[in-house]
């Protein structure tokens, strides 16, 4: 069953809101799940869909939670998103089509092993620790 868009609006914050259904980005740094260092799940806000292993979590610099790998296959999709004057990849949650970041290509850090970059709104994100 598809959520409809006003109980999205009921369920999230206003911020949240922005970030998942307006395709917001937060301020760089201010994520209340950048420092976290816990084992769980980190699951879609809007629906709870399952979306990065703690395991697979790195810091990258940028000040937004990053992760080199997706929980499982087919939780998110990948789309081009062609805003702001440059093409990027956008992630999206493939259960409630949320927006959560982008992801980059990256070789240049060595905790990142499989070059990708997935760079994920922590408003975005719930995490679950009995969730592994």
């Amino acid at each position: 069953m598809k959520m409809k868009e006003e109980n999205f609006k009921k369920k999230l914050t206003k911020e949240q809101y922005y970030i998942l259904r307006k395709k917001g980005t937060e301020m760089a740094g201010t994520g209340k799940l950048l420092y976290n260092k816990k084992s769980g799940m980190y699951k879609c806000a809007a629906c709870g869909n399952p979306l990065f292993n703690s395991k697979h979590k790195f810091d990258s610099g940028t000040g937004w939670p990053s992760f080199y790998e997706i929980a499982k296959h087919g939780n998110v999709r990948l789309e081009k998103d062609f805003s702001l004057g440059m093409t990027r990849t956008e992630v999206i949650c493939s259960k409630c089509r949320s927006h959560l970041g982008h992801v980059f290509e990256e070789t240049k850090i060595k905790t990142c092993p499989t070059g990708k970059r997935f760079c994920i709104n922590s408003l975005a994100l719930d995490f679950d620790i009995k969730f592994k």
